[in-house]
């Protein structure tokens, strides 16, 4: 079984990072954002995320990127697009779903990526939830049996608001989907405060976060959290609506934030915001956290 990630002895207990621009350039436009915000970890897209094309990636770029990283102890990750969905019913959509995410598998070990996240799906045209996790046992899984190489990055699972036919939004919902995967060990999960908030887990609370985090390695065990989307939530809890607010300015709060900094599951994992604000709210966000970590 894989163990949980674990920060070199230079490195925050929990890097803290952001989601970066990067058309025009990965390394030219995406790695000064994120040195501006003194981020420690960057989420990027590699296609355009509401869109089926799958474009080559730039090697020199590719190259810069990969290299600054790891000169400046960066981690990077990288986002799927949105349209990805194993669990429709039409097949159109399934077939794109395979080579979009084929190609961001491909494109994160080309940059160096530690992981890829993936939205859980759902299950549409009103079909039953256990037929649309067979399909995704049938589409997904050979996706993950073609990670071979020693830097493949993870595929990690990010679980909705719960909006519609989600087909995982709660913590326990992520054990038919490991099922249906055979808990593959290559499989990891990318918990988003807003959307486990907005789905039911109230995270505030004395004990509120690390309910939540025990409850989620009840369920897919230990070293499968390997990163964390850090975002506060524009309303209340339960109410399976995705709107991000920026840390301590929504229903969440500062404190679940940093309770979520001493959990043993989240021992050097990076945290990652998709705020809004630009990069003024951005830098005040990983500012804050950080401030949260380190106090």
């Amino acid at each position: 079984m894989s163990t949980a990630p674990s920060p070199s002895p230079a490195a925050p207990r929990n890097p803290v990072g952001a989601h970066v621009p990067v058309a025009g350039g990965l390394h030219s436009v995406g790695l000064p954002y994120a040195r501006d915000l003194k981020a420690e970890a960057v989420q990027v897209f590699v296609a355009n995320p509401r869109g089926w094309a799958t474009p080559a990636g730039n090697p020199r770029q590719d190259e810069a990127f990969r290299s600054a990283c790891a000169e400046e102890s960066v981690t990077a990750w990288v986002h799927a697009p949105y349209l990805i969905n194993f669990g429709s019913h039409t097949e159109a959509t399934v077939e794109r779903s395979v080579e979009s995410l084929r190609h961001s598998l491909r494109r994160g070990r080309e940059i160096g990526a530690l992981g890829v996240v993936v939205h859980t799906g759902s299950a549409t045209g009103g079909r039953d939830r256990a037929v649309a996790l067979r399909q995704v046992r049938e589409r997904l899984l050979p996706l993950l049996e073609e990670l071979t190489h020693d830097d493949d990055p993870w595929l990690l699972l990010e679980s909705t608001a719960g909006q519609g036919a989600s087909l995982c939004s709660r913590t326990w919902d992520f054990g038919p989907y490991f099922e249906a995967l055979d808990a593959h060990p290559k499989l990891g999960v990318c918990l988003d405060t807003c959307h486990i908030f907005a789905a039911g887990h109230d995270l505030t609370g004395p004990a509120g976060a690390h309910q939540t985090l025990d409850l989620l390695v009840g369920t897919v065990g230990e070293g499968r959290l390997r990163l964390i989307h850090a975002n506060d939530s524009q309303d209340v809890v339960g109410a399976h609506k995705d709107r991000h607010a920026n840390i301590g300015a929504g229903h969440i709060g500062e404190d679940p934030f940093r309770a979520l900094m001493t959990h043993p599951a989240t021992a050097g994992v990076p945290l990652v915001i998709e705020t809004p604000g630009g990069k003024e709210g951005h830098a005040a966000d990983v500012a804050r956290l950080k401030r949260l970590r380190d106090g």
